[in-house]
């Protein structure tokens, strides 16, 4: 079994590379997660690298406890870093190291991998994390049988067209494994496809 959390260090330093290679106004194009633009995610995925924990903890009390109203609040507040910081926070150490509180290093990966996409699918840019690791998240996400986000995959096949990954039997979706994977997590792409919900 490879180490999930070696995975995570090259999807985001990849991710930097990519961005740092982009023009400004990349930035502010609008990512696949609702409302956020590409400053919003990379603002969001690099908290860890800003945030000790204790920062971290006075964030949710400040939000009552809702882990959905401290992201919008601090992707808010931190989209308008400067470029460098968000760079250096894509490529810092103790990002590459964080692990989500009870998800462990496979909670670590589907953040970066899922939150990556984001990102480069709006952009109509290649997935940047390994290949390996998208099909890892895929098979998290199918394991789950789309509960983690609220989908309702009865009757649904799903197969990636890049690689010989397939889940499912029914209704047939092709796309790249990093598509599938936003479609899994309840992302619409940009050709306006989605899977049912719940």
């Amino acid at each position: 079994m490879t180490d999930l959390q070696s995975w995570v260090a090259p999807t985001y330093d990849a991710l930097a590379d990519l961005l740092a290679s982009s023009p400004a106004q990349t930035w502010d194009v609008p990512s696949l997660c609702e409302k956020w633009q590409v400053r919003h995610v990379v603002a969001h995925v690099t908290m860890p690298a800003r945030l000790t924990p204790e920062q971290f903890g006075a964030e949710m009390a400040a939000a009552g406890g809702d882990f959905a109203v401290l992201s919008d609040t601090v992707a808010a507040r931190d989209a308008a870093l400067p470029i460098a910081e968000h760079l250096d926070a894509l490529r810092s150490p103790r990002l590459h190291a964080w692990q989500p509180p009870g998800g462990g290093a496979a909670g670590a990966l589907s953040h970066a991998v899922i939150h990556a996409l984001d990102v480069t699918i709006a952009l109509g840019r290649p997935a940047v994390a390994p290949e390996e690791a998208v099909t890892a998240i895929l098979d998290q996400l199918t394991a789950a049988n789309g509960a983690w986000f609220g989908l309702d995959l009865t009757g649904v096949r799903l197969e990636a067209t890049d690689t010989g990954w397939s889940w499912g039997s029914g209704e047939v979706v092709r796309a790249e494994s990093g598509a599938l994977v936003a479609l899994l997590s309840s992302r619409t792409l940009p050709d306006g496809r989605a899977l049912p919900r719940s």
